[in-house]
Formats: structure tokens, C-alpha cells, sequence
């Protein structure tokens, strides 16, 4: 059994069409992530060689429908599936997204964000407390991409994520892809949101690809909007922001590759990890030159 780094881990989410070259290549890859509601309806037997391939390399588990960020408390059947599913896998650590899934009893299937208020703080704490009564723990937090500046906000992205992460004292799942096409869709600089929000709170990272729309605005003229599909490869200024991360963060941090779609040969998803580790080393090498001298005596 590999032993537990304590260093910065370089990993991918687990996905059926490439787990064979996942196990292929454990070499090369520190941690994978799994999906929790891949897994709710599951055989047993599934679950269970979920410990083989923990004995292997280790697991964090990561959340996309209980819907956290809402003035409506989740659902009680999800949560409840939900927290079976993590106390049988008994990952590392968790996550979800700070987003709304639901209104009422309609699923949205979609990760929506939602306004930027004190209502949807309130109401994101309110859940966060709920899910650590059930679960026994708390997720890290992700950042949600969207197409649509959520109207009724009160709060800027940045602002209204640390508002959550400080009050409810959860880690974060800073998503950087997720922040760049955000960044590029309403007109704020990326690098700002890194240095605004606590990063010494960011315990996982994702990285991810995606692709330019071309949509009609409301006045007639093109807008370009950045989609997060997790089809494409990452693009280089989201290693710039792991870059930056790394040089912020005094803590470790583990980094998954998101890809669900469109596989390229698996050595391309491997020479993406390589470029992680990449951006990481300079950014920590960075930080080290940015220290202060220590002189003995």
C-alpha cells in the first residue's frame, strides 16, 4: 500500500471509460477521485472494490447533488445517500458544490448558481450544519462556473465564498477553470479572486478544459461566453492560476484532472498531470524566494 504524501498530490477523477489506464498508470497518478452518486445505485459488489482500489492509491469522493447553496434546506433522501455512500468508502476527505440543484420538487440538472445574498449565505450555512450532523463531516467547498451572472446578488463571487468559507470554518475546493471562465464571462481578473478569497482554506483543486460559445446579447451584437465542459484540455492560463495558488498557499494541496468526455489518448491526460506538477513546482518555488532570510542567533 502507497503511503499517504504530505506534500502537493497530482491526481484524476475516476471515470468508467478510463479506469483501465488509471490502474495502468498508479505510477503516475497520486489520488483519485471518485463521484459519490455514480455510486448510490450501485451493486454492492461495486462499492465494495472500492477498498482494492483504496489499498492502491488514495480516494477522495466528490459531491454534485445535494444542492448546499439554496435558502432551501437539501434533500434529506440525498443527504442521507449521500453520507452511506462516504462513511462505506471512507475517502480522505469530501466535497460539493456551492450551488442550487432544485426548486421545490423539480431537479434542475444543472449545477446552478445562485444569487449572491445574505439569504443564500444563511441558508448555505444552515445546510452546512445539517450535513455535518448527518455525514460527521464537512465537504470542501467548490466554486460553481456559470453561463448567467446570477440576478439579486449582493455580493461579488469572491466576497460571497469567503463570507461562507469563514463562517462555516469548511475547506475549499477552488476550482480554476470554474474561476476562468467566470473571470472572462463578467469581467473580473482571476488573479484578484485568488488573492481575495482564503486560500490558505483551499485543501483540493480542479483543473479542467472547455471551449468559447458565441451567443446574441440582448443588444443584438455577438457575446463571447467561456463554457466549463470538462471536454477539452486545460488550457494554460488555468495552470497559470495553479501557479498563483501555489504560491499563496502555505498548505499542501491535492489537484484532480476533471475530464468527462471526448478521452484523448491517456498519455495526454497523463502530460496534463506532468504540467500540474509543473505549475505547482513554480509557484512553490516562488513562494520559497518570497520568504524571508532566517539568519540563526
Amino acid at each position: 500500500m502507497r503511503q499517504l504524501s504530505t506534500g502537493d498530490r497530482v491526481g484524476l477523477s475516476w471515470r468508467s471509460e478510463i479506469a483501465a489506464s488509471i490502474l495502468q498508470h498508479l505510477d503516475r497518478i497520486d489520488v483519485v477521485e471518485l463521484i459519490a452518486e455514480d455510486y448510490f445505485d450501485a451493486p454492492a459488489r461495486r462499492v465494495r472494490a472500492l477498498s482494492t482500489l483504496a489499498a492502491q492509491v488514495p480516494l477522495v469522493v466528490h459531491g454534485i447533488g445535494l444542492g448546499l447553496a439554496s435558502a432551501s434546506p437539501v434533500s434529506e433522501l440525498h443527504l442521507d445517500r449521500l453520507a452511506r455512500f462516504v462513511n462505506r468508502a471512507r475517502p480522505e476527505s469530501w466535497s460539493e458544490h456551492l450551488a442550487f440543484v432544485r426548486a421545490g420538487p423539480i431537479e434542475l440538472g444543472h449545477l446552478a448558481a445562485p444569487p449572491r445574498s445574505e439569504a443564500t449565505i444563511a441558508g448555505t450555512l444552515a445546510n452546512l450544519r445539517r450535513v455535518r450532523a448527518v455525514v460527521g463531516s464537512l465537504p470542501a467547498l467548490e466554486n460553481v462556473a456559470s453561463l448567467l451572472d446570477p440576478p439579486g446578488s449582493d455580493y461579488d463571487e469572491a466576497s460571497w465564498l469567503s463570507a461562507i468559507a469563514t463562517d462555516s470554518d469548511a475547506h475549499l475546493l477552488l476550482d480554476l477553470h470554474n474561476l476562468y471562465s467566470n473571470a472572462q464571462n463578467f469581467g473580473f481578473e482571476a488573479a484578484d479572486y485568488v488573492q481575495r478569497v482564503p486560500v490558505e482554506r483551499v485543501s483540493v483543486v480542479h483543473l479542467a478544459g472547455g471551449t468559447w460559445l458565441e451567443t446574441d446579447g440582448s443588444s443584438g451584437q455577438s457575446r463571447r461566453l467561456r463554457l466549463d465542459d470538462h471536454f477539452h484540455a486545460v488550457p494554460n492560463a488555468v495552470y497559470a492560476l495553479l501557479e498563483e495558488v501555489a504560491f499563496r498557499a502555505p498548505q499542501a494541496l491535492t489537484v484532480i484532472l476533471e475530464r468527462d468526455g471526448k478521452y484523448p489518448p491517456f498519455g495526454e491526460l497523463l502530460q496534463e498531470l506532468t504540467l500540474a506538477r509543473e505549475a505547482l513546482a513554480r509557484g512553490r518555488a516562488r513562494r520559497r524566494e518570497a520568504e524571508p532570510v532566517r539568519h540563526a542567533g
